[in-house]
């Protein structure tokens, strides 16, 4: 299979999904399920390259920089799998429209272009040029603390993540968190299971949310509840670059 066919097949998985009702989504609540973007065989294919050193640009540990605990992350090198590589460029259009609408009812510079190559150029000519797709493992006991994925100035308002695991029988527990701090009241909790290939699409900073005067932000962050049992592992795509 030739490198361009690949890629088209894992943009028809993400066209696949209900892009209206993911939307709807990530407006309502800041987070949306996607369909399954890769096999379990693809997953495993993807946990496997945790032992290989020599696929990642740098490996930060939770415990050690209080980030959450019993838990490691990764960031790949490119040349990137080619499945981090087609889903990036896939999912990045779809989420683009998306992107545009929120920067008008925040008031937001929209300075993403069209393609994902175009708008990684944007983030090089920054200083942001190291690569962000993440691979994260977290072993019993492990959860990630509330948290926003900001490496710059250069911000893409939503992001991806994968579950490479089987809920309930490879792990229980590790739910994906997001809080949304909403203007004048309490915040709201949203806990999500993601199945095994699926992904999650969520709210990198912050969400436009109704008010009396227009359209205010909604601060949101993100984290992972307590891995109860069993191995937990997720790919994570982040569609700016780090400084």
């Amino acid at each position: 299979m030739t490198t361009a066919t690949t890629r088209n097949h894992y943009a028809e998985r993400v066209g696949t999904a209900d892009w209206g009702a993911v939307k709807t989504g990530l407006d309502d609540v800041g987070c949306a399920l996607l369909p399954r973007l890769l096999t379990p065989a693809e997953c495993r294919q993807i946990v496997a390259l945790w032992d290989e050193p020599d696929r990642f640009r740098a490996t930060v540990n939770l415990r050690r920089h209080r980030f959450g605990d019993h838990g490691d992350y990764q960031y790949f090198r490119e040349p990137f799998p080619e499945p981090v590589r087609a889903l990036r460029e896939a999912l990045y259009p779809r989420l683009l429209p998306i992107a545009r609408e929120w920067s008008e009812k925040l008031r937001w510079e929209a300075e993403w272009p069209e393609t994902l190559e175009e708008w990684l150029e944007v983030c090089h000519r920054a200083g942001q040029a190291k690569p962000t797709p993440i691979l994260l493992r977290y072993e019993p006991g492990g959860w990630n603390a509330l948290h926003r994925d900001l490496y710059g100035d250069k911000v893409f308002p939503l992001q991806v993540v994968v579950n490479l695991n089987e809920p309930g029988t490879d792990h229980t527990g590790g739910e994906f968190l997001l809080t949304e701090q909403r203007p004048r009241a309490q915040s709201r909790g949203t806990a999500t299971l993601i199945p095994q290939g699926h992904g999650l699409a969520f709210t990198t900073r912050e969400k436009p949310v109704r008010s009396a005067r227009g359209w205010s932000k909604g601060p949101v962050r993100h984290g992972v509840s307590v891995v109860h049992s069993g191995m937990r592992h997720t790919l994570g795509l982040v569609f700016h670059d780090a400084a």
